[in-house]
Formats: structure tokens, C-alpha cells, sequence
């Protein structure tokens, strides 16, 4: 069953007779379509058109093939939207996460009166969260690239440069292979590792510290994401070498929680507890992980509000952190895949404190 299927059988679902689909993201996973202006319908009787403009008429016959019948309309594609739409009254489902309250206004004045609009976020990303085997691929392609970025940047040293400087290495060997950095690179070093979401700065990175380095690279449209804490030196404080040991302790306990069936908060619970238990409970204020695909971050998450059970199929970061305010901090963070009875591993790079010179 295609994903257009899939979806149009959730729209059924839900009581609608068709759900227009305007998110980019979402568009490239349902049709292929990589350019910024598109929409679809999907809807029943096999309702299945692709809306673009002149402009990207050449890259829609390349992308979008298979159910989807292709219209071009003009470059503001709402006013096309009626006319792509079956006669008579119509149930109209769109995306309420995305769609502005001046969208909303515009499209509601386009579609006329016998077309009723009805809120329904969240269709096309539940179809997302599970994988399939060519997108496992991609995604584990994506973190096999990141890996050996990581390892030739890291080969030249990183005590004495910026955290900028080997930010923009790091970055450079991800797209000397190919491919874009998923998100703009972490590297935290000493004291600033204290931040999660540190942005790299301009001073040398000393020697005898810890250092945090969170980046991803993008492959095929999917992302990878992994975060590794390496040392600077032999003689780093007593005090950050027992929190590394914490946060590795609760990242294996947080991955041998994990199997299909298990809700986020479940999984989170179990690595919090463990932090909680040494003391650290408040230097671990995010959520254990989160959902990686065509987006860095999506469903499912990870968290204290992670109600959603994990699915073989989910792609999840697993990502506590403890980070101690004025001191240090450190991040482990794997890309896996759920499977029915644990994970498999996408992250190849060791876990253990590794010395960086």
C-alpha cells in the first residue's frame, strides 16, 4: 500500500472526505516533490492531486509520478485548491500545527462556502514516525557519513582551536562527502558544555576538559543526529569524569529499556531515574530523545509527556545529558531504530571517554 493510501485511509478515519496537505516536509514524504512550492490532496474515490506552479513543472514530472495526477496552477496555489477539489460539498481536513490564522482566513474565503474546513494536524506525520526500509537506509547512511566526518576532524586534534573552527571542519567533511549538516553543529567545550544548545564559540578549547560535540548530517532528505563528549587530556576533574560515568550509565539503561510496546515516558523514566538517584535530577532538564527523519526532530518524543508507545520502525535518538551549572556537562547520544524486542544502533563511534589531543 503507497503512502497516499495509507493516508487517505486515516482521512476516511477521521470523517473527512479529503485533507490538503501544504507542509513541505510532508509533501516530499507523500509525493517526492523537492521543490518550495507544492500542495496535495488526498482524499476518497482515489483523490490523489499534486498542485505547483510554472516554476517547478520540469522538477514534478521528474519527482511526483506513480497515483498523483499533476496541475499546474499559479504561484499563490490556494486559489487552486476548489477547482483540484470534487464538486458539491466537501470535508475538508487541514494541517492546524502549520497553517497561520492569515492562511486559514485566505483559504476559507477561496474554497466558498460548501466547503467546510476541518482541523486535522497530525495525519501525514503519523504515517511518518514508522520507517521503511529504504528510509532506514538513508537515515543509516546519514549517520555512517556523520561518523567518519567526525573521525577525520577529530584526527587533526581539537585542543588549541575554536570550537567554531572545528565546528566548520566538522561541517566541511560532512559536505566534502555529500552531503549538508542536518542542524548547525554543537561543540562545547569546559564550562560551556553547561549549555545543551551551546552555539561554538571563538575561544581555544584548553586542554584537560570535556568537550561536547552534537552534529547530524542530511542524505537523501533524512537526517542523522548523535552527540559524543571526548576529553582533552588525561587530567580532566575528578567531578566531570563521575558525571560522564553517570550519563553513560543511564544512556545503556535507557537503551535496554527500549523495545516496541514502551511509551517515551517510560523510556525517560528510566535513564531520570538513575540521574535523579545521583543526585543530578536537575541538571537533566530535557526530554530522553525524540523522533528523526526527513526532520531532526519529530514524532515520537521521548519525554516526561511522552505518551505515544515506540513502534519497530521508529527512528529515536537516546540522549540524556547532565549539565552542571558554572562546571561542566556531558551528552551521550545514539540514533536507533526500534525493533520489537530492543534497538539497533545506527551511532558507530565509541562510548567510552575517548582522549582527543
Amino acid at each position: 500500500m503507497s503512502r497516499a493510501d495509507r493516508l487517505a485511509e486515516r482521512v476516511a478515519e477521521r470523517g473527512l472526505d479529503a485533507v490538503l496537505v501544504t507542509d513541505l516536509v510532508n509533501l516530499r514524504y507523500l509525493t517526492g516533490f523537492t521543490g518550495t512550492n507544492g500542495l496535495a490532496l488526498v482524499g476518497r474515490d482515489g483523490l490523489r492531486r499534486f498542485v505547483t506552479d510554472f516554476r517547478y513543472v520540469g522538477r514534478a514530472e521528474s519527482e511526483v509520478a506513480g497515483p498523483w495526477e499533476r496541475i499546474t496552477g499559479e504561484r499563490d496555489l490556494l486559489g487552486d485548491v476548489r477547482a483540484a477539489l470534487p464538486g458539491g460539498p466537501v470535508t475538508l481536513g487541514f494541517d492546524d500545527a502549520g497553517v497561520s490564522v492569515q492562511t486559514h482566513a485566505k483559504l476559507a474565503a477561496a474554497l466558498g462556502e460548501d466547503v467546510a474546513l476541518v482541523p486535522a494536524g497530525g495525519l501525514v506525520e503519523a504515517g511518518r514516525m514508522v520507517k521503511d526500509e529504504a528510509e532506514l537506509e538513508a537515515i543509516a547512511a546519514a549517520a555512517r557519513l556523520a561518523d567518519d566526518a567526525l573521525r577525520t576532524t577529530l584526527e587533526a586534534g581539537i585542543a588549541g582551536q575554536t570550537e567554531r573552527d572545528v565546528a566548520f571542519e566538522l561541517e566541511t567533511e560532512m559536505r566534502r562527502r555529500g552531503a549538508e549538516p542536518s542542524f548547525p553543529s554543537i561543540v562545547a567545550a569546559g564550562v560551556h558544555g553547561d549549555q545543551p544548545h551551546a552555539e561554538p564559540g571563538d575561544s581555544p578549547i584548553a586542554r584537560d576538559v570535556l568537550v561536547t560535540i552534537d552534529w547530524g548530517a542530511r542524505v537523501g532528505g533524512y537526517c542523522s543526529d548523535c552527540t559524543r563528549t571526548f576529553a582533552t587530556g588525561t587530567e580532566v576533574a575528578a567531578d566531570a569524569l563521575a558525571v560522564y560515568a553517570l550519563v553513560q550509565r543511564a544512556q545503556a539503561v535507557a537503551l535496554e529499556a527500549i523495545h516496541a510496546g514502551v511509551t517515551g515516558r517510560e523510556a525517560d523514566q528510566a535513564a531520570r531515574a538513575l540521574i535523579e538517584g545521583a543526585g543530578h535530577g536537575e541538571h537533566f532538564g530535557h526530554g530522553l530523545g525524540h523522533g528523526v527523519g526527513l526532520e531532526v526532530h519529530e514524532e515520537p518524543r521521548l519525554s516526561k509527556a511522552g505518551e505515544t508507545p515506540l513502534a519497530a520502525g521508529h527512528v529515536v535518538t537516546v540522549e540524556p545529558g547532565v549539565y552542571v551549572p558554572g562546571r561542566h556537562g556531558v551528552r551521550i547520544e545514539d540514533l536507533v531504530v526500534v525493533t520489537p524486542d530492543g534497538t539497533r544502533i545506527l551511532s558507530s563511534l565509541s562510548k567510552d571517554l575517548t582522549v582527543v589531543a
